[in-house]
């Protein structure tokens, strides 16, 4: 059994998004929350719940930030994203070849989820060469690290967590469980006690209580 086994403790919804049907990846660029919103990438003040900005990118998966870009999965591609103009860089493959799911930043690098393969890459952000896999038991969805602790979402059926692995091994460390029918598409951390989860159909992003370490 993981360490920590909880219900998640949701601290605030935010949306339905006017315009919004579907919210995959989630990121914060340490002031606001983006999201990918199938034909648009969008973020809104984590404070007042308002829409900040709304870029035209296309978006299926996830969504990071590099601390200067935003990258975001569409298909079968990685697009490095200017989060002022909404001009796209570069891309890279992604390692799914469009079975991709979250995405996020660390260590220089990018990590993506795999959803139904169960699996996270980390790959080289330049290239998209995938430099290690990281198992999972459960199909994952959005991705995040925080104080170097890796977690991610997980969503089969209506049974959804959020749960820390260990990176070497795998072990599940620690589980969020959320209420029933309310699945995690999108994941990522506010680096400090949050994390912002997506709502896949619902149009919504709900913040979760981050449990502190033990």
């Amino acid at each position: 059994m993981p360490k920590i086994d909880q219900p998640a403790e949701i601290v605030r919804e935010y949306g339905p998004f006017p315009g919004v049907s579907d919210v995959h990846g989630v990121s914060f660029d340490g002031r606001n929350v983006w999201f990918a919103a199938g034909e648009t990438l969008r973020s809104f003040d984590p404070a007042t719940g308002e829409t900040v900005r709304s870029l035209d990118v296309a978006g299926d998966a996830g969504t990071a930030f590099d601390g200067r870009h935003l990258w975001q999965i569409a298909e079968d591609r990685i697009l490095k994203v200017d989060p002022v103009t909404g001009a796209v860089l570069s891309t890279i493959p992604a390692p799914g070849g469009g079975r991709d799911s979250g995405l996020t930043w660390a260590e220089g690098t990018l990590w993506v989820g795999q959803h139904r393969e169960r699996k996270i890459h980390q790959i080289d952000p330049a290239t998209g060469a995938i430099l290690r896999t990281i198992e999972s038991n459960r199909f994952v969805t959005g991705v995040t690290w925080v104080d170097g602790e890796l977690w991610h979402g997980t969503w089969e059926g209506n049974d959804a967590d959020i749960r820390r692995v260990d990176p070497k091994t795998g072990e599940v460390l620690a589980r969020l469980t959320m209420p029933e029918g309310m699945g995690v598409s999108g994941l990522e951390s506010d680096q400090r006690d949050l994390f912002y989860a997506g709502g896949g159909p619902s149009g919504r992003v709900r913040a979760v209580r981050r449990p502190a370490k033990r």
